[in-house]
């Protein structure tokens, strides 16, 4: 074979490839709203960023006189995403609907081992039927491989799932131990059963879409962080949240030239939250006049709605934030919301990026269906998360801090490093109409005008103990401030802050109450 016939197999198979499972199941995939695992892949990428691994892999099924692809139904590779590294592996779901092989599951787990080394993120656009039947158990020890990864790699670099079409069975569990799911509206599905299954089983119809769909998880189970119009919203809210988080446990957060200056006010913050203690607000009109541009990258934004997680820029620098949610259930803490701000603390915390809390909460949420629900165990979630995160900490008391909820939400006294309160902050072990009821429970039955007395009583004990004044005297308080100055504070703080250094004692990890 001459030389120039070497390179026209090459080119050949090339174009092979490059087709994934032909021509006619790619115009199939268009034709349900969705793109090719090469289009999905180049418009993650920065152009031309792209370089593909193991491009000819084929399976190695000897049974069932089964067709072989080049590259065996997933694409793997890296390139960069905001001119920084990246591993990416896109399943085909034209070849075998994406199923996955012994062979595809190395691909697959190489990058993976590539990003642990050379420390980036790995993303992971998911379309796939589950494990290749034909392949048996084979199948099922590529899905472990996986697994295996997905956990060794946990706090040490990002991992991003898209879920751009059904995930269904085992393939549903390597997203979930990922650190953010992103879904794309009614064409993509996560569930452990379909609807066909849990028919026989159980009896329950179900359609795909209330089963698994994007709003399903986003809304109900909170399995998913985000739900996007489309495939390109998604490919391009993935961009945005690496722009968040570093390239690995190691480094710190990118940090952008800021336009904002540190030192803005914003006089309108006084008249944010409201003169009458049980008068709702919206909490994120506080995080976006305090953040860099009033630009709040929000995650989970449908589930758990009683407390917000997101990230947020304070001086060109990556912080996240965590803040309840007074507009929703009164911003109690509750089984969902302390779940998902747990995680999201604990990922800030594996990954440098300091924490920012905004604080008004009243407690945990009361009733059967929570204490049976086990809020106690899942209220611990965050209390430990908080606790247990090192990395630079700032909380902003606005209103209400009562209970037990006061210590969760990075009090002082769980290691948070600057504590600030407006001058409606009201701290205490609980609301003044509560203690008055207890505390002069004989002075109400004994009093000629009841209402009026505890009127009164209930004044006096907010002024004098549910004030922030109290715990500032305490030095629980490190500043009361003024809800226009928050930014500046908050900056300086974090500025203050960032060479901060601590540590947790020497263990091999902690039993944290799962």
């Amino acid at each position: 074979m001459s030389l120039e016939e070497k390179f026209e197999v090459l080119r050949r198979r090339n174009a092979t490839a490059m087709e994934g499972g032909g021509r006619k199941r790619i115009e199939t995939q268009h034709a349900q709203g969705k793109l090719t695992a090469r289009e999905r892949v180049e418009l993650l990428l920065d152009p031309n960023t792209f370089v593909e691994t193991d491009r000819f892999v084929q399976h190695r099924c000897a049974d069932f006189e089964m067709e072989k692809f080049l590259g065996d139904g997933v694409i793997t590779g890296y390139g960069k995403v905001n001119g920084r590294l990246v591993y990416v592996f896109a399943q085909d779901f034209t070849v075998y609907g994406g199923s996955l092989s012994e062979a595809y599951a190395e691909k697959i787990c190489k990058i993976m081992d590539h990003a642990v080394r050379n420390g980036a993120p790995v993303v992971g656009l998911n379309d796939s039927g589950g494990a290749r039947i034909q392949e048996g158990v084979q199948s099922l020890a590529g899905y472990a491989d996986i697994f295996l990864r997905n956990t060794l790699s946990s706090g040490v670099v990002p991992q991003i799932s898209a879920i751009m079409g059904p995930c269904a069975g085992g393939a549903v569990y390597s997203p979930a131990i990922t650190d953010f799911i992103l879904m794309v509206k009614n064409t993509s599905y996560m569930f452990v059963t379909g609807p066909d299954v849990i028919k026989t089983v159980t009896h329950e119809e179900v359609t795909k879409e209330n089963l698994g769909g994007a709003m399903a998880h986003n809304e109900r189970s909170g399995v998913a962080h985000f739900a996007a119009e489309d495939e390109k919203e998604c490919l391009y809210l993935i961009r945005e949240l690496l722009s968040f988080v570093p390239q690995n446990n190691m480094e710190d957060p990118p940090a952008v030239t800021p336009k904002d200056s540190p030192d803005r006010t914003d006089e309108s913050l006084n008249q944010v939250v409201p003169d009458i203690p049980t008068k709702p607000y919206d909490i994120r009109d506080v995080i976006r006049k305090v953040a860099d541009d009033g630009d709040f990258f929000e995650i989970q934004e449908h589930y758990a709605r009683n407390i917000v997680i997101g990230f947020a820029r304070m001086n060109g620098r990556s912080v996240g934030v965590t803040a309840n949610q007074p507009a929703i259930l009164a911003g109690c803490l509750d089984i969902n919301s302390s779940i998902k701000g747990a995680r999201f603390v604990r990922f800030c915390d594996a990954f440098n990026i300091p924490l920012l809390t905004f604080v008004d909460v009243p407690g945990f949420l009361p009733g059967t269906t929570q204490e049976y629900g086990g809020i106690i165990k899942h209220g611990a979630k965050l209390l430990y998360a908080f606790a247990e995160a090192t990395v630079p900490k700032v909380t902003v008391i606005t209103r209400k801090a009562y209970g037990g909820a006061y210590d969760v939400m990075a009090s002082k006294h769980i290691r948070a490093d600057v504590n600030f309160a407006y001058p409606t902050a009201e701290i205490a072990v609980m609301g003044p109409d509560g203690a008055v009821n207890i505390i002069f429970r004989k002075e109400l039955v004994k009093s000629d005008n009841p209402e009026a007395t505890k009127a009164e009583l209930v004044a006096d004990y907010r002024e004098r103990f549910a004030s922030p004044y109290k715990a500032a005297e305490l030095g629980y308080i490190d500043e009361v401030i003024m809800p226009s100055e928050t930014r500046p504070k908050v900056i300086k703080a974090f500025e203050m802050l960032k060479n901060k250094r601590d540590t947790n004692p020497p263990r091999k990890h902690g039993n944290i109450p799962l």
